[in-house]
């Protein structure tokens, strides 16, 4: 495989992201029954205000998701997912100074969302629903490709692997193949290992433990933890108790190379790698 190095500035839209220091995505669901917060900002002036907060924290990045992903979750369709995802995307493209994230699978929320002022496509299928290589390759903007067996229905009935890191390894190959065909060149993409999906417990673990070795592939790395049930299931720990297991993880991500850090929890994440960073500065 020959090994690429990414630049470290990603044209976003009408902005950049600079991948020379560590960047926190904050989560915004827009939907009704995401496992931490569903229902809490699918209206507009609630997701907004949410968004500005969690600017203000330091994000970087508002990632934006009108389909629930949650294990046991339910396509919803199109239509549906555009009247939950644009209004908020236009209204944070007005408003806020930020880097608009969409979490989408869907080719016609890519488009819209673009449209509307998104700089960044995020979808756990990695462009493989139809019509979703041509849709991202359309709108120029940086892809990132998670890796996920299945899917989010029917993701977690028992997931097998006869060797993890081989696996998660060849999924990415074959996408960046298919991203290439289409015309999406691979300076454009992030990878996210998927944690929790399409994995059990000690498969999180392991691929966590081993995380530094997709750097193989040259690609900046984004990692998604915040409040997941490996942490409750390591520490017995319930949705809303998981903060410090995320805040270790998120410090374990960044000394393996991860790049973009996906949370809920902004500020305390921030804080976290402003902390690191002070101490790689000093003497």
């Amino acid at each position: 495989m020959t090994v690429l190095q990414y630049p470290t500035r990603l044209p976003c839209g009408n902005r950049v992201l600079d991948l020379a220091r560590p960047q926190v995505m904050g989560i915004l669901n827009v939907t009704p029954d995401s496992f931490s917060d569903g229902g809490r900002f699918h209206l507009r002036d609630a997701a907004l205000r949410h968004a500005e907060a969690m600017v203000a924290a330091g994000a970087s990045l508002i990632d934006v998701g009108g389909e629930s992903t949650r294990p046991g979750a339910l396509p919803v369709s199109a239509e549906q997912e555009l009247q939950r995802v644009a209004p908020i995307v236009e209204a944070i493209a007005a408003e806020l100074d930020v880097i608009i994230s969409v979490d989408t699978s869907t080719p016609a929320v890519m488009l819209e969302a673009a449209r509307l002022g998104a700089g960044l496509l995020n979808d756990v299928r990695a462009l493989r629903r139809e019509g979703a290589l041509a849709a991202a390759a359309s709108t120029g903007l940086p892809v990132c490709l998670m890796h996920m067996q299945g899917e989010p229905g029917n993701m977690q009935q028992n997931p097998q692997y006869q060797d993890l890191l081989s696996e998660v390894g060849g999924f990415f190959v074959a996408r960046l193949e298919a991203c290439s065909a289409a015309g999406i060149p691979a300076e454009r993409l992030v990878l996210d290992p998927g944690f929790g999906f399409a994995k059990n417990l000690q498969h999180n673990l392991s691929l966590f433990k081993h995380l530094e070795k997709l750097h193989e592939f040259g690609l900046p790395l984004l990692v998604g933890v915040s409040r997941k049930s490996m942490i409750g299931q390591a520490l017995g720990r319930d949705v809303d108790q998981r903060l410090a297991g995320g805040l270790a993880l998120a410090a374990l991500a960044l000394t393996k190379g991860a790049k973009i850090l996906r949370v809920h929890d902004v500020l305390e994440t921030v804080d976290l790698v402003r902390m690191l960073a002070a101490v790689e500065a000093a003497e």
